[in-house]
């Protein structure tokens, strides 16, 4: 195992064994009374026939190779998913960025200063965004674009089956926040970068997370959901919120579904009707007493704007984002309003303007953008007191950096939450919550320890920061996130460290916060732990 201080990017093919390990205890320290999660050893089995030869965490569990021929097709695969990656004919809706990536590198290394793992991995040298895309770039330059004297020019790399499948891992070591290209002076996207090796390992090997593709894309295309609800078990679901929630708020909610001509199809990440029903009851009060002509739809898939093709393959990518836009069209609505879910909202306000055909979409919007419209145009009756505590807002990756939807959020929270504060290095700049890019739904070999002790570090520090004059139990702290992804993360962040009761921390959306607000709804429509 190679010392992080020793560690050279021609270490990946040659390195016996795993080549580095992150002492927990090294970790940057925060005000929090953090519990580290120790990582859980690889088992002998696992040592025999996956290769967990990177670091302390296995997420592609990919086949150790038993022969010398296993060897050498493991690495002709690579190279020619890697030759597709290049071409337009098969990459077309990529290219141009990845190109820009691969060839203008200069090496200068802002994209490590502005990396969230690189710092709290405790700066080990192989979470440097440019790592990672550096033994891609030293690949494609001498065995794929075979420049003359590549190894000479940029350096040797080696490429064997122990750097595939090394790369291959470190692909899932980055959370895709792009907050790096934000940074870089020229352009180099190396979130793209770590993308479009999960794209070959998918697309060309057929190498995936089980957790995104065999319980994501694949069941979500069998039943309709990620989740596995039925569109029966959906509407069942959702009656059961205008019931409950009919009766929290004194507001009888009726949630429509399936009604043609409407002006809006709302389309709501699932997970939210499971685990978060007072989001989707939230969306219901608001569009309702907004007088809105919206509808949500039964149609399988349409009821879950969840499309895990965004972390991992443009093929799965397409084919949920053509049913999304095929369901609206069949209702005859005017636009989409994608809900608080930031993955739902990039791949159907953005990445679907590259795969599906002009023809078959539908216009989009963010719901950040229909609820300030709502809000400040006066058709809600609102209240700010009734948000007399600390709130600040963690702002979704997607739709902040890719988006640039940055201040409707804040416009409505300016008017809803008298004592908003912002988190240090907010908006554009903010930090992943460390669930992004599949994280959060990812929990085998080390994925949780991964996202306890590094990858939601950083937001651990920002809230801290953000509520620094109020930490402890006597004041009641509420974390915004509109993302349901996001809100996965901070919950199991929050639930580790147990800093609901430490800390009087509530978390939730933005649309619970709205609906808090409302004069017309009864009081405590949001609860903090303890609460009946």
């Amino acid at each position: 195992m190679k010392k992080e201080d020793n560690l050279k990017i021609s270490d990946v093919s040659t390195v016996e064994g795993q080549m580095v390990s992150i002492d927990i205890n090294d970790l940057p320290e925060l005000p929090f009374d953090l519990e580290p999660m120790p990582w859980k050893p690889f088992t002998k089995e696992q040592k025999e026939n996956t290769a967990c030869i990177l670091d302390d965490v296995c997420v592609l569990n990919i086949p150790r190779p038993k022969s010398p021929e296993e060897e050498e097709e493991l690495v002709n695969r690579f190279l020619d998913g890697m030759r597709k990656l290049f071409s337009t004919r098969d990459n077309w809706t990529c290219l141009p960025m990845l190109e820009t990536s691969v060839e203008n590198c200069v090496q200068c290394n802002s994209c490590s200063d502005a990396c969230h793992l690189w710092h709290m991995s405790g700066k080990n040298e192989m979470y440097r965004p440019n790592y990672r895309s550096e033994i891609f770039r030293r690949i494609y330059k001498q065995y794929v674009k075979k420049e003359p004297f590549a190894k000479w020019r940029y350096g040797d790399v080696g490429l064997n089956w122990k750097t595939v499948a090394r790369l291959g891992e470190l692909a899932y070591r980055c959370n895709v926040c792009r907050r790096c290209a934000q940074t870089c002076p020229i352009g180099v996207d190396n979130g793209l970068i770590a993308r479009e090796i999960r794209k070959l390992f998918s697309q060309e090997m057929g190498i995936h997370p089980r957790e995104l593709h065999e319980k994501g894309t694949v069941n979500q295309m069998k039943v309709g959901s990620s989740t596995g609800m039925t569109p029966d078990v959906v509407r069942e679901n959702v009656e059961f919120i205008d019931e409950d929630y009919s009766e929290i708020t004194g507001i009888g909610i009726t949630t429509p579904f399936d009604v043609k001509g409407a002006d809006i199809m709302l389309l709501h990440n699932a997970g939210e009707v499971m685990a978060w029903p007072e989001n989707i009851a939230a969306f219901s009060i608001i569009f309702q007493e907004a007088g809105l002509s919206w509808t949500l739809s039964s149609k399988a898939v349409a009821y879950d704007g969840v499309n895990y093709g965004v972390f991992y393959d443009d093929a799965q990518l397409a084919r949920i984002a053509l049913d999304h836009m095929n369901a609206a069209r069949e209702l005859g609505v005017k636009k989409i309003v994608i809900g608080e879910c930031g993955h739902a909202n990039k791949a159907l306000s953005v990445l679907a303007d590259r795969v599906i055909p002009y023809e078959y979409q539908v216009p989009r919007e963010s719901c950040y953008v229909t609820l300030r419209d709502i809000v400040l145009g006066g058709r809600l009756k609102l209240d700010p007191s009734r948000n007399d505590f600390p709130v600040t807002l963690h702002d979704p990756c997607n739709v902040v950096r890719l988006m640039g939807i940055v201040k409707p959020q804040r416009d409505i929270l300016h008017r809803i939450a008298p004592k908003f504060r912002e988190m240090p290095c907010h908006g554009v700049n903010n930090y992943c919550c460390g669930g992004g890019s599949g994280f959060a739904i990812m929990t085998r070999n080390n994925i949780d320890e991964w996202r306890a002790n590094i990858s939601g570090r950083m937001k651990l520090w920002q809230i801290s920061e953000a509520f620094k004059d109020c930490l402890g139990p006597e004041t009641r702290k509420y974390i915004c996130a509109p993302c349901s992804n996001c809100k996965g993360q901070i919950r199991e962040l929050l639930e580790h460290n147990d800093l609901y009761t430490k800390n009087s921390f509530a978390y939730g959306g933005l649309v619970e916060l709205i609906v808090n607000a409302m004069s017309n709804v009864q009081p405590g429509f949001i609860k903090w732990e303890g609460d009946e």
